[in-house]
């Protein structure tokens, strides 16, 4: 695929006149997907997938476009000429931008992860062995996953890996739900079935009465999966260098009211796994590290090279848009094994879903209990718990309220599969909070 992006990158360029500029993505995969249904095969199948997105910049101008890549390149150098000739006509109605960055060359590179993964021809006998005697319904992609950008002043990135990620749920019989997601690149057997009775053991628990609890705050035991969902939010109006000069970000009370989160708290932009590629859609390259939040204190945010052009600020060479895209989150010294000795008594949450800001500027977040969530007392977990609302503030779990991290980090990956592969992942620990608020 490489070569075929090259071909068709160079042969656009060549239709440019010489006050116009072009910056090119590309995104591609070649997958296998199975689906899963009642511990079974529903339906399988293998994707060779690839598209272009243009940027076409004029005088002050940028227009949007794509197209799919058919594989005749003498079709697809036709549908690329024909979109630059489109976005030609369009840039003469547009006002002009004055926050637009202009391509430059800030050199190359070539960035292929190799990886002992797993074979499609393999997958079914991995996957389902370990599920027998559950009802398990999922999806696994699997399979290389490529990217690259290059721009008519001649820089060329490519970023090429191999990946898997089976998202799933265990269902009981009284239609509660276990959920996993078990991903990486090399393919360990025993890390999977591992992984795997972890959620049976869930899942036995589950088929327990659920209690319902009453509205109030509790020592919860977040995992990682949750504790992924929350960082998350930081991509949604907060660590973005425009969201908090707007005034819509969370962190604007740790700019500038001096608030602080917890020094057991820190997170970082860490690109050398490799989970997705350090060039963003303009083919600029963010640094392989990036401290974001550092022991409890707001270090940096992330600065898109538009946004350092409003603001005269330097760029960290943020996607536009300024989300994580490879976040890590420091670990702590509390043991997976002590965790629920450790809680003693309140909530164990597995999952939450549906967060959304409730109060964007003081960093509310509220979302719902959900997938084996259950509550503990005496340091034993006594039965799963109904579905129930809550409504806080990072400024008390990732603050004050944070009492113990755990030692290990989980990989997280984004498991979107709408259009093509999601690439990235977030790596994050557990997390035990002294005050956690239960609304409804």
């Amino acid at each position: 695929m490489k070569k075929v992006f090259k071909s068709i990158s160079e042969s656009l360029f060549k239709e440019l006149k010489s006050d116009e500029d072009v910056i090119l993505s590309f995104s591609g995969e070649n997958s296998q997907f199975i689906r899963f249904n009642n511990a079974s095969v529903r339906q399988t199948g293998l994707v060779d997938d690839a598209d272009i997105e243009l940027k076409f910049i004029s005088n002050n101008r940028i227009c949007g476009g794509g197209f799919t890549i058919s594989g005749n390149m003498e079709i697809d150098l036709a549908r690329g000429k024909h979109e630059i000739e489109r976005m030609r006509n369009e840039a003469n109605e547009l006002p002009e931008d004055p926050f637009l960055v202009l391509p430059k060359n800030l050199g190359s590179s070539n960035v292929v992860k190799e990886a002992s993964g797993l074979q499609f021809e393999d997958s079914i006998d991995a996957i389902l062995p370990a599920m027998s005697g559950t009802d398990f319904v999922g999806i696994l992609a699997n399979g290389k996953m490529f990217r690259g950008n290059a721009n008519s002043k001649g820089q060329n990135h490519w970023f090429e890996t191999d990946t898997y990620s089976l998202d799933y749920s265990l269902v009981t019989s009284n239609h509660q739900m276990v959920k996993g997601s078990f991903s990486g690149s090399d393919w360990n057997q025993d890390e999977y079935e591992s992984y795997v009775n972890r959620s049976k053991e869930k899942l036995s628990l589950m088929e327990r009465k659920p209690i319902k609890i009453k509205t109030g705050d509790y020592r919860t035991w977040f995992e990682s999966a949750a504790v992924s969902d929350f960082l998350g939010m930081f991509s949604w109006n907060g660590i973005s260098e425009a969201s908090l000069r707007q005034g819509c970000s969370g962190f604007g009370k740790m700019r500038h009211n001096d608030a602080r989160l917890s020094p057991k708290f820190s997170v970082i932009e860490d690109f050398s796994p490799g989970y997705c590629p350090k060039f963003n859609s303009d083919g600029e390259v963010a640094p392989d590290e990036l401290a974001l939040i550092e022991a409890g204190k707001l270090k940096n945010t992330l600065i898109s090279s538009r946004s350092a052009k409003e603001y005269g600020l330097q760029s960290n060479y943020a996607e536009n848009g300024e989300f994580l895209r490879s976040p890590r989150m420091a670990i702590g010294n509390l043991n997976q094994n002590d965790v629920v000795k450790e809680l003693d008594r309140g909530l164990f949450l597995s999952n939450i879903h549906y967060l959304n800001w409730s109060d964007n500027p003081g960093g509310r977040i509220t979302g719902l209990t959900r997938y084996a969530c259950f509550w503990v007392e005496g340091g034993e977990i006594v039965a799963p718990i109904e579905t129930m609302r809550f409504d806080d503030s990072f400024y008390r779990f990732f603050g004050d309220q944070l009492s113990e991290v755990e030692d290990r980090l989980y990989s997280n990956p984004e498991v979107g599969t709408y259009g093509g592969r999601s690439l990235g992942a977030t790596a994050c620990p557990g997390i035990l909070v002294d005050s956690f608020s239960l609304t409804l």
